[in-house]
């Protein structure tokens, strides 16, 4: 079931989320708070989502990068579930890239990230998993996982020249030129 989205200045955007403790993995409401962030994500059009985006206090995220993205890159990322995951920045260098969000609506923000990191999760049945990551799918796994500390994209933008309404973006901007 496709839930309304949480924007920006909602509270619970703001706090650190709730770990999971595995025996909720195994309920009918945990299979249910999946199922609805799918149907919310792919409705409004996101490539990521995260419990406290639908007002869920859970440390649960869902990504699914799946084709060619803006930049030019094919990246085959398929429905992952990220329970109580933990990231680990595997190097200093950075890159940007402008980033949106379905709790930030009609912006986008140029934001500057670690290459690469490591995320230690749980999926959806309780199994330890661990993804190392780089490139746009290293930044989207660090938007996303944001949401569950209370952080969102638009903190990470050092400078407010680069937030843009998302019409202007797509006008004047040319989003390779700051890569």
């Amino acid at each position: 079931m496709k839930r309304s989205i949480c924007r920006m200045g909602n509270p619970i955007l703001r706090k650190k989320a709730e770990k999971l403790g595995k025996s909720f993995l195994l309920s009918d409401s945990f299979s249910q708070l999946v199922l609805d962030m799918k149907d919310s994500m792919d409705h409004y059009g996101g490539i990521g989502i995260a419990a406290p985006q639908i007002g869920v206090d859970l440390q649960v995220a869902l990504i699914e990068l799946m084709g060619i993205n803006r930049y030019g890159e094919e990246i085959n990322f398929p429905l992952t579930v990220f329970v109580n995951p933990e990231v680990t920045y595997l190097t200093d260098d950075l890159q940007g890239f402008w980033e949106g969000c379905l709790s930030v609506p009609g912006l986008r923000g140029y934001v500057e990230r670690p290459k690469k990191i490591r995320v230690n999760y749980l999926n959806e049945e309780g199994e330890e998993q661990e993804i190392v990551a780089e490139g746009f799918l290293a930044t989207v796994l660090q938007h996303e996982l944001d949401h569950l500390l209370g952080i969102l994209y638009i903190d990470r933008v050092k400078d407010p020249k680069l937030l843009s309404y998302q019409e202007e973006f797509e006008q004047f901007i040319n989003t390779k030129a700051l890569d």
